[in-house]
């Protein structure tokens, strides 16, 4: 812009000079017919003209000057160099606002992509890095600035990475562990775009991978459970059917065809109970029942169970209060039922059952159930409420639990809008509590 300034400059003094020898001509013509001298008609003609085109190119000078440094202030200069340069100021001034609206917008643009929870990494076309998002730092362990204008395979060593980058196969995505040690994994996808440049998105799959790991794991658990009964009933009946037994003998193989068919009543049971609770809305808070209610008969049915083999103590902790309960009555009996049961079947003869209501100081409450069993280590506790799972498998069995009670005891409480809640310690027995919210719970 600076060298066609000073061509036209170089134009605005070519022409002021003819205009001056033009204006000497016009002089000696005016100066002659008034009865001056034509020698200084001539003169003054020229030098009046000079003049005025010195002072003109100083005027475009002034305006080069702020052209070379437009940061300065602009030039307030009158004429035709005056409306140049407010001309000339007007389009920097659009053009400035232009780069100002497009760089609002690529920052709009990059904070929708640092919200979002997929990671995306920009590599150019010798597969350095030139952007990468937070999650994407996040899911391949980078830093956003020290690591850009790195080799992308010399920071994510992965085999799985570098074959499918190398590969230029981009069709699937590609399932990739976390680095550094995380327990997870992230589905990779590239695309290629521009001028050989590679766009690479990533996602955090872990809890898809452990819900898949989850459905695996249940149906060959169900199939498990389901087919050991099974086996036991038809190894039972072919008995009947083919050998001579004596009374005593039918009656003690009934006796335990009927409890594997118990044992298969209560899994089927069990899982319809639950897929109920997994498929239905959150229940309303408009049915109220009374905690005492609830208590008294999670009391028979724990006498019942225990057969005077456990110290059970059970106590609403409710300063005078009488304490309702909102929610569907018959799930919160399965939860609280499931987790008192729990503690009876593995505590052994003997040992304490504490079962305890207490309302809390925000307005919620908490129920409570302590155990005198031998306790659980730490590792099980984030498992206990998978489906199946069992610390010891055949103890449970040999208690006659399914494995599934605890899970119940989750999705009932989730469904409340509370949390459960687990200590243990090897040894010293454990304590299973549900936090209920305070817009569940109603003293008076």
């Amino acid at each position: 812009m600076v060298d066609t300034t000073n061509s036209w400059l170089l134009s605005r003094v070519s022409a002021r000079l003819i205009t001056a020898l033009l204006g000497g001509g016009l002089g000696w013509w005016f100066g002659t017919h008034i009865g001056y001298p034509a020698t200084t008609s001539v003169f003054v003609g020229a030098a009046a003209v000079l003049s005025l085109t010195v002072f003109d190119t100083l005027k475009g000078y002034k305006l080069l000057d702020w052209l070379r440094t437009p940061e300065a202030e602009t030039p307030n200069l009158p004429g035709l160099w005056g409306e140049v340069g407010h001309r000339i100021y007007r389009v920097l001034r659009n053009k400035d606002m232009q780069l100002a609206e497009e760089q609002r917008r690529l920052q709009q643009f990059l904070s929708a992509i640092q919200a979002s929870p997929n990671g995306l990494l920009l590599l150019d076309e010798n597969e350095h890095i030139t952007w990468i998002s937070d999650a994407a730092a996040d899911h391949f362990g980078l830093d956003p600035v020290r690591d850009l204008r790195q080799r992308v395979t010399n920071l994510i060593r992965q085999p799985a990475f570098v074959q499918y980058l190398q590969s230029r196969d981009y069709k699937d995505p590609v399932k990739c562990l976390m680095p550094r040690g995380m327990q997870g994994f992230i589905s990779v996808q590239a695309r290629r775009y521009g001028d050989g440049q590679t766009l690479i998105l990533s996602q955090d799959i872990t809890e898809r991978e452990r819900a898949d790991n989850m459905r695996r794991d249940f149906v060959a658990n169900v199939s498990h459970e389901i087919r050991t009964p099974l086996t036991v009933l038809s190894g039972f009946i072919e008995t009947l059917a083919s050998l001579p037994l004596t009374e005593v003998e039918r009656t003690k193989v009934i006796g335990l065809m009927s409890q594997q068919a118990d044992r298969m009543q209560t899994l089927v049971a069990d899982l319809l109970t639950l897929a109920q609770i997994e498929g239905s809305p959150r229940p309303a808070s408009d049915r109220w029942t009374p905690i005492a209610s609830l208590m008294r008969r999670l009391q028979v049915d724990a006498e019942g169970l225990s057969r005077g083999r456990h110290p059970l103590t059970f106590t609403i902790d409710s300063q005078g209060r009488e304490v309702e309960l909102a929610g569907v009555e018959s799930e919160w009996i399965s939860a609280m039922g499931n987790l008192v049961s729990n503690a009876i079947r593995y505590t052994p003869d003997g040992g304490s059952v504490d079962v305890r209501w207490a309302c809390l100081p925000e307005g919620g409450g908490e129920f409570s159930v302590r155990d005198g069993g031998i306790g659980i280590e730490a590792e099980h506790i984030p498992r206990l409420t998978e489906r199946f799972y069992r610390v010891d498998s055949s103890r449970s069995r040999g208690t006659g639990g399914t494995g599934l009670g605890l899970s119940i005891v989750k999705h009932v409480v989730q469904r409340h809008g509370g949390e459960m809640r687990i200590t243990s310690e090897p040894g010293r027995g454990s304590t299973f509590s549900i936090q209920v919210p305070a817009a569940r719970v109603k003293a008076h």
